[in-house]
């Protein structure tokens, strides 16, 4: 994937950093991405999204969730999950300061589960979510569904899902996103796994997907 480390600004406000890509063009509007429970927000894949959205004239904000603001590895504990998104809503009220239009949310397994949990707690906060790889069960425990929100969230979702994600198939997800009132997109990427590696994974399918 392209790199676009050099073609951002550093944001270090409050609870909120990360790295700001300016829309590129005429179009007004937001994105906050995050990142999932081993990584940052200098993932691969994020970096890459950031520099297709930011083309397609949409501001990108790449932020380290709070758990990862405090401790540079290691996963995320239940107790900070609430700090987590606490921090992704001033990501995303930071966002709206900046722009004039649509402010959207996504995240990274364990950052797009945060992210749909704080749509689904707080209806309007933002217009849609990119949920990347979303931690449907861990692996092997198919019985224990992270669905519990569901029910309760109305924000327009594009779900990015490798086939073979070892947290969740997607004929699996498919059938979850039926638990889910508002509208819903599966993208599903051939051979790719949890992290998104594999696989042929088309950058502009996912802007439009969010976009349109």
């Amino acid at each position: 994937m392209p790199s676009a480390l050099n073609e951002c600004a550093p944001i270090d406000e409050g609870a909120v950093h990360g790295y700001l890509h300016a829309a590129q063009g005429s179009r007004k509007a937001g994105l906050v991405l995050t990142h999932g429970a081993g990584g940052n927000c200098n993932a691969p894949l994020l970096v890459a999204l950031a520099g297709a959205f930011s083309k397609a004239g949409v501001s990108v904000l790449r932020c380290d969730l709070p758990f990862r603001q405090k401790r540079a590895s290691g996963p995320p504990s239940p107790a900070t999950a609430a700090a987590d998104r606490a921090g992704l809503q001033a990501a995303v009220e930071l966002v709206r300061e900046m722009t004039l239009g649509a402010v959207f949310l996504g995240g990274q397994s364990y950052g797009g589960r945060q992210a749909s949990i704080l749509a689904a707690e707080q209806p309007g906060l933002t217009e849609r979510l990119l949920l990347l790889s979303y931690p449907l069960h861990p692996p092997g425990k198919p019985s224990q569904l992270r669905t519990a929100h569901f029910a309760d969230l109305r924000t327009p979702a594009v779900f990015v899902h490798g086939t073979v994600d070892p947290f969740g198939s997607t004929a699996e997800l498919q059938s979850a996103l039926a638990l889910i009132p508002g509208p819903t997109k599966l993208l599903p990427i051939e051979r790719a796994g949890h992290d998104l590696k594999r696989g042929a994974i088309d950058l502009g399918a996912i802007v439009a997907a969010l976009m349109n």
